[in-house]
């Protein structure tokens, strides 16, 4: 019989919860949100549930990755509904804690980022949010204690970000990389996409049919620079507004070197008032 799902706010109640399952040797995941929940979230949940034997997700819609010009009032909420959600995907507790119980009056610490945070894609257009970012997930990874956390591939440079930050503090966490989900067009589920009206919504497949012929070209034997130009293009033809289209190596997400480098196709374009992310290995 499943396990009811159980709902606490504060850092000691998510503790007491985690600490006594891990007495009963059981091994814990971590996913964490800021709600909104859609279908590639609850694949970081399933995930999870077959890599441990308790999941518990995180609710909160962090301040800090905001920057002055992106509405953190606006950012959509629906608490009840996510929990449903979680609750069919079979998580066993979310933690919902209120801004205060995450940042409390004084706090002043800062993560200081280089590498894959410094690689010149989404930190070019939002210098402040991987800072943002890593300063929540230590607090989530410090707070939870968990084996793992579940992370999508499809904000890869994130994924990246978050990897690095635990290998180089020593946080015991693993961090777990989740396949993207997309839809039946190949288009990756993101909240991102309710903004998109009809016309839009059948132009943004072409991003990652653009991604995957670059990779084709690629693997053909087209210079790399000329397929990420030549994809670059196709998608302002095609009605984006491209931010970057770019090569980089996959581990490390700095400039390819040598054709032998594991590569990683990584865009970013905006689709009328909608900024659209994907990215795909070669």
């Amino acid at each position: 019989m499943p396990l009811k799902l159980h709902t606490v706010s504060t850092i000691e109640a998510l503790r007491f919860q985690v600490n006594a399952w891990k007495m009963q040797g059981l091994r814990t995941a971590l996913v964490p949100t800021m709600g909104a929940l859609h279908e590639g979230h609850l694949e970081l949940v399933r995930k999870g549930v077959r890599l441990a034997d308790r999941v518990i997700v995180t609710i909160f819609i962090n301040p800090k990755q905001f920057a002055p010009n992106e509405d953190l009032a606006t950012y959509p909420r629906d608490i009840q509904g996510d929990l449903d959600l979680l609750e069919n995907a079979g998580a066993h507790l979310v933690f919902v804690p209120e801004g205060e119980e995450i940042y409390p009056n004084g706090f002043s610490t800062k993560v200081l980022l280089e590498g894959p945070a410094q690689a010149g894609l989404e930190d070019r257009f939002r210098p402040d949010f991987f800072g943002g970012v890593t300063t929540v997930v230590a607090k989530l990874f410090n707070m939870a204690n968990c084996d793992y956390a579940m992370f999508g591939e499809k904000d890869y440079q994130q994924l990246m970000v978050v990897t690095q930050m635990a290998r180089d503090l020593n946080i015991p966490t693993t961090v777990i990389p989740v396949e993207t989900v997309r839809g039946d067009s190949g288009l990756a589920l993101s909240s991102r996409n309710a903004y998109l009206n009809d016309k839009e919504q059948k132009i943004a497949p072409i991003m990652n049919q653009t991604l995957h012929a670059a990779a084709s070209d690629i693997r053909s034997g087209m210079a790399i620079e000329q397929a990420t130009i030549k994809a670059e293009k196709a998608l302002s033809a095609a009605g984006f507004k491209p931010d970057y289209f770019e090569a980089r190596h996959a581990n490390t997400l700095a400039p390819i070197k040598a054709k032998s480098d594991p590569i990683r196709l990584l865009t970013a374009a905006w689709l009328g008032k909608t900024r659209l992310l994907d990215n795909i290995p070669v």
